[in-house]
């Protein structure tokens, strides 16, 4: 099994930390948080990304995604282009974006939908555009029937899936039910721990009910990333990454 984890846990915290967090606690992978007050964003340059990329892939590390704000339905402009460059540039699997259409839009696809087609058509295949289960796409049903429409009309794309196990269990999906659906697409999975009872927010490692045994079990056989996406910069009464990545493998191995 291949463990990740998100600079999200780690909100501005420099390229040291990181490492280290990863090597106590034998990480294999990394999604970079992508904004100008991290250690990764699209000002730096080619010098930088080149140090970067450098220290990373000495450190044993694989960048799995590096994690725009990218709103692929956005009617604004969206700069995609410049994270894709980024995360080719560093040797990443792709760039984390989301769908987050307009709720209330109408017609199949919606015009937002349409926008996000077209972004994906336009964004080459060096990298992947990674569409994470999230907001208006947070169940494994919309994410998979997007992807199935760019596999009719844009059928040279190379747009994966990020699977939050957790916000697709809020739409009601079963693990398995999320896997068959997602996995044509499929790259990694993020997981979290949540209360359901408390509007599913997150929690301690352990001290919620996201069935992670239904997660494993459904994910027997198969060889895609578990990457911890512990929101502590959206939830600072969490405990810190440092915590919650050894209680993250007692909780996969219980």
């Amino acid at each position: 099994m291949t463990l990740a984890f998100s600079t999200l846990g780690c909100a501005g915290a420099p390229l040291d930390t990181v490492l280290e967090l990863a090597h106590a606690n034998k990480i294999s992978g990394l999604e970079l948080r992508a904004a100008d007050e991290e250690f990764t964003h699209v000002g730096l340059t080619p010098a930088e990304r080149r140090t970067l990329r450098g220290r990373i892939e000495d450190a044993g590390l694989e960048i799995l995604a590096v994690d725009s704000y990218v709103h692929l339905c956005g009617v604004e402009e969206q700069p995609l282009a410049e994270h894709l460059e980024l995360a080719h540039d560093l040797g990443a699997r792709g760039v984390r974006a989301f769908m987050r259409d307009d709720p209330d839009a109408t017609g199949e696809p919606t015009p937002g939908e349409l926008r996000a087609m077209d972004r994906v058509a336009r964004s080459g295949t060096e990298v992947s555009v990674l569409l994470e289960t999230h907001d208006t796409h947070s169940s494994g049903r919309s994410i998979a029937a997007f992807c199935a429409l760019l596999d009719r009309e844009v059928p040279a794309h190379d747009a994966r899936v990020i699977w939050d196990a957790a916000h697709t269990r809020r739409t009601g999906e079963t693990p398995a039910e999320s896997l068959a659906l997602l996995r044509p697409w499929l790259e990694f999975v993020q997981i979290k721990d949540h209360d359901s009872q408390r509007e599913y927010k997150p929690v301690a490692m352990g001290a919620g009910d996201y069935p992670i045994g239904e997660l494993l079990t459904a994910l027997d056989g198969t060889d895609y990333p578990l990457s911890l996406e512990w929101e502590l910069k959206w939830h600072p009464d969490l405990p810190p990454l440092s915590e919650a990545l050894p209680a993250t493998l007692a909780w996969i191995n219980r």
